[in-house]
């Protein structure tokens, strides 16, 4: 998961569309049209009462630590599963629409401008330390965000905010956005037409206590207003809560506790979970072909489209991918239904596009490039180099990393382009991205939830360290984005960032390749386990619950 990387303009890392796993059948069917396979779903559990009590037992499954207990610090993956159980943010991802939610807040209202949002906060909420939420809360973590001397990874988030970036140059004292009403109520205005509902529901942007911050013990000790109240954390093993009683909606959560086991071996996962020490978890490649076969295993498999998309991105400074028919010829050469079939057995989708199918602005009338090797020597032929060229594409170790590459290879041949594999660890990869020193590299780009942000890989604005790596600088397409940007009526924003996305899919200054298949696997005493398509991992431990057989209970 290391290599899911996010830009300034903000792209949560948060890899789909699939609705709860409770009550549907063998098919969900996504908020775009898109049906997605739930494979066994068990339409009974649906029907049950949820049933409180007994302990949840989850896994906190890509790496062998947290980061940090501070939901500020951190933008891992590994670090906001946890953080789910102990904070909450402004909003939530809602899996069954595939839209964000309001959370913290019970209402909130779109000014004239289209740019200034004005939110009420829920009356019932409290910390963990027994303090009721206010508003002036939800200011001070904001602005605590954006502190340069914290650098905290939200900070690309809340910069959407008015005044944010003058405030953490030490321009201004405040965020000039966001201002006090009354103590549940407060006033955010944005920078642009941006929906916050597509920003402020992650960790990152958590609302917290600012007396339980200021002590030394919140590192170790954390406080919210989340589900469960902190009780215990063995670095490197796990961490546990138990259920806060004054959590603000109202019967939840169902469990009496949570434990997350924090471990990035699948091996030993899949054992502890196999074993039904684990009730839910998310599943690697080799695992995921394994459970798919197994007759009950397969019952509780929810697979995800998540929001990335894996490419070989194409540095257009450098011969000959300045050219558009060489990049257009590769799409064309490549046969990426079979890698994925053989390669990575099944365990991702094919992109047809820069915004996946769970993406909220997707095409759904856009087919991916097919597999056509007459075509693709045809349009080398007619490219400033129709002799071929030699070019060096970057990539980890591994099978998403150098496996493909290597796949890719004797394609590329076939057109005249003779690959040379440069194998490299994540940070140099993600360096020489950065830099504009590779000339090409496998990577994977998170490409929602909001669309336009992910569109804005390819903004001749954005720099490369930004997020535009490939170095695209079209003022077409700029004003493509501009106009999606500026317009307030919903449905025809869409229509323009679909058509945005179609102008890059043409243009082609990457490879695409496919967005990431999450797998979650739950047991069949678990209730409520959906599909997030920005991280599969991230459950609503609020909402599941254990049925009387579960060993939670026992």
């Amino acid at each position: 998961m290391t290599d899911k990387t996010m830009t300034s303009t903000f792209r949560p890392n948060r890899r789909g569309i699939l609705t709860g796993l409770g009550g549907l059948g063998a098919a969900a069917l996504l908020a775009n049209g898109t049906a997605l396979t739930l494979l066994g779903a068990r339409p009974a559990q649906a029907q049950a009462t949820p049933l409180p009590g007994g302990t949840l037992h989850l896994s906190a499954p890509y790496g062998s630590a947290l980061k940090s207990l501070d939901p500020h610090a951190t933008w891992r993956s590994q670090d906001m599963v946890v953080s789910k159980a102990f904070h909450r943010s402004l909003y939530s991802w809602d899996s069954a629409t595939n839209a964000p939610a309001l959370d913290l807040a019970a209402a909130v209202a779109m000014g004239e401008d289209g740019k200034t949002y004005t939110f009420t906060l829920h009356d019932n909420i409290y910390f963990h330390n027994g303090r009721q939420l206010t508003a002036e809360d939800v200011i001070w973590s904001l602005t605590r965000i954006m502190n340069p001397e914290k650098g905290f990874p939200g900070s690309a988030v809340v910069w959407n905010v008015e005044g944010a970036e003058e405030y953490s140059k030490g321009e201004a004292e405040t965020i000039s956005g966001l201002s006090r009403i009354d103590d549940l109520t407060f006033l955010m205005k944005m920078k642009s037409f941006t929906d916050p509902g597509l920003l402020f529901f992650d960790g990152i942007t958590s609302i917290l206590p600012k007396e339980e911050v200021e002590k030394e013990s919140f590192l170790t000790h954390p406080v919210g207003c989340g589900p469960f109240v902190f009780t215990e954390h063995v670095s490197g093993s796990s961490i546990s809560g138990k259920k806060f009683d004054k959590y603000y909606k109202p019967g939840l959560p169902y469990a009496d506790a949570v434990t997350f086991v924090i471990s990035g071996d699948y091996s030993a996962l899949d054992m502890a979970f196999r074993s039904g020490e684990i009730d839910a978890t998310v599943l690697s490649g080799a695992a995921y072909e394994l459970y798919k076969r197994d007759p009950e295993l397969s019952k509780g498999l929810v697979e995800v489209q998540e929001l990335f998309t894996r490419h070989l991105g194409m540095n257009l400074a450098m011969p000959p991918f300045d050219d558009v028919k060489v990049r257009q010829a590769i799409n064309y050469a490549i046969d990426r239904k079979l890698i994925i079939a053989k390669l990575l057995k099944g365990k991702a989708y094919e992109a047809v596009s820069w915004l996946p199918a769970s993406s909220i602005a997707f095409d759904d009338s856009r087919t991916p490039y097919p597999y056509d090797e007459a075509k693709a020597k045809a349009l080398m032929a007619e490219s400033s180099y129709p002799d071929g060229a030699e070019i060096e594409i970057w990539a980890r170790d591994g099978v998403d990393g150098s496996g493909v590459a290597q796949a890719i290879t004797p394609y590329l041949a076939k057109i005249g382009l003779k690959v040379t594999l440069k194998v490299v660890e994540s940070g140099v990869l993600s360096d020489a991205k950065s830099a504009g020193t590779a000339q090409a590299w496998l990577y994977s780009a998170g490409t929602g939830p909001d669309p336009i942000a992910a569109l804005r890989n390819f903004d001749s604005r954005t720099t490369r360290s930004g997020g535009n790596a490939t170095g695209f600088a079209d003022p077409v397409f700029d004003k493509m984005l501009d106009d999606a940007a500026a317009e307030t009526d919903p449905e025809a924003r869409k229509v323009k960032t679909m058509a945005a996305d179609g102008y890059i899919f043409d243009q082609a200054p990457v490879w695409f390749f496919n967005t990431n298949k999450a797998v979650v696997a739950s047991q069949p005493w678990i209730n409520g386990v959906g599909g997030n398509v920005t991280e599969a991992a991230i459950l609503e431990v609020d909402t599941l619950w254990l049925g009387e057989d579960a060993p939670g209970r026992k």
